[in-house]
């Protein structure tokens, strides 16, 4: 069953709060940080990115950038931008996107969970992020990226949620720029705080990493490098019901096609696709259907019967891209380390891929189904994973506003 803890949160005082939210680290490049974080001293991409303090050509994985974050944290609690909270908490984490809301719960949970698998996982790790988020953990002695849990209805967390939503004011309630409303209440009460942590270790038998399978391996491994310390024995986390969440499509984009032109791909392709051209971008409708953008032309691309599996790995759509187009055709066997592959979240729009491909940075560009969340499951129950980089969710929850201390 689920151990998860309330906890002291370092967070920003109210006036501060909607300056310090900042993106999730790992949706945004350099560049894209500094100019997030431009006019905006406040911005906690100064701690997720520090790099942007520093001279443009530094090595983002250097020592220098790790301390930076260090020194920024601090800068942020001593001038009273940032103060831990008195007692350990809960905190509800409501998110509301095109008028669409969900809501979890702000949470420590259990490293052991993690290795016992009661936390499952769906994707590999790419060591060097992971080795990127270690580095940044013990340096800053803060877990500042939160890690997105899913776990399937329990009706009594949901009432004890939506009771203090109800009944209480927020901590924080505003509209980032990009047009998404967070709204953070604390759950101040000892008797709550102690039912729900009741409820999820007896009716909660597991959790599932949605998004950061990275932050959560991080923050394992930096516990075994910190055996004295209590903190570091949890790890931040969001944690969402199922019923609240939607996945979607996580997108693929190609540096060259090994070889082939045009017309050699497209013939290879027929084995296992129906393929029709396209007046207009392809985002598609329905499982087994894909959409290819290649040489300024979009395609739609549909599986034939037969050419994939139906066991629960077998069916996904990730898994036929990946075998039939990228392992098979383009000699991509390794997602997770091969350069001449890059992943686009859905929210970027297709629009994302036509850039990356008109610019000559990509040769071809996959628009993919999502999966749905009841595949996740399944997928994670069943001890396998998923190819890397299988799923997107939005909303993202801002960094900054509840970070662990260890």
């Amino acid at each position: 069953m689920a151990i998860i803890s309330p906890f002291k949160a370092l967070r920003p005082n109210k006036v501060s709060a909607s300056e310090v939210a900042s993106k999730p680290y790992d949706v945004l490049n350099s560049a894209e940080a500094k100019q997030e974080a431009k006019d905006n001293p406040e911005s906690f991409l100064h701690v997720t990115k520090s790099e942007i303090d520093l001279p443009d050509n530094i090595d983002i994985h250097s020592a220098a950038v790790y301390e930076k974050a260090k020194d920024n944290l601090q800068q942020f609690i001593t001038g009273g931008v940032l103060f831990t909270e008195e007692k350990p908490c809960y905190y509800i984490y409501q998110l509301i996107m095109n008028g669409r809301s969900q809501t979890g719960l702000v949470c420590v949970s259990s490293v052991d969970d993690y290795f016992k698998d009661i936390i499952k996982k769906h994707e590999f790790t790419r060591p060097e992020k992971e080795q990127d988020r270690i580095n940044h953990i013990k340096t800053t002695r803060a877990q500042t990226g939160n890690v997105f849990l899913a776990y399937r209805d329990v009706n009594e967390i949901n009432d004890i949620i939506n009771g203090w939503k109800k009944n209480n004011q927020p901590l924080y309630d505003f509209k980032a720029d990009d047009g998404i409303q967070h709204t953070v209440w604390a759950v101040s009460d000892d008797e709550i705080n102690d039912s729900i942590t009741q409820t999820f270790a007896t009716k909660v038998p597991a959790t599932y990493i949605a998004d950061g399978h990275h932050r959560a391996a991080s923050a394992a491994k930096v516990s075994q490098l910190l055996p004295d310390s209590e903190a570091a024995k949890y790890f931040l986390t969001t944690i969402f019901p199922a019923s609240e969440l939607a996945i979607l499509d996580y997108n693929r984009v190609v540096k060259d096609l090994d070889g082939l032109d045009k017309e050699d791909l497209i013939s290879a392709l027929q084995d296992d696709f129906l393929i029709t051209e396209s007046p207009e971008p392809v985002k598609p409708l329905q499982l087994h259907e894909f959409g290819m953008y290649l040489d300024r032309q979009w395609y739609i691309l549909t599986s034939r019967k037969g050419s994939y599996t139906k066991d629960p790995i077998g069916v996904l759509d990730v898994t036929i891209l990946s075998n039939n187009i990228l392992g098979r055709i383009l000699d991509i066997k390794d997602q997770r380390t091969d350069k001449r592959i890059d992943f686009v979240g859905g929210i970027r729009g297709l629009s994302e891929l036509e850039k990356r491909v008109n610019s000559g940075e990509m040769k071809v560009a996959f628009s993919l189904y999502p999966v749905t969340i009841e595949q996740l499951f399944d997928i994670a129950d069943s001890g396998n994973v998923m190819p890397p980089k299988s799923t997107w969710f939005e909303p993202k929850l801002r960094d900054g506003l509840l970070t662990h201390l260890i």
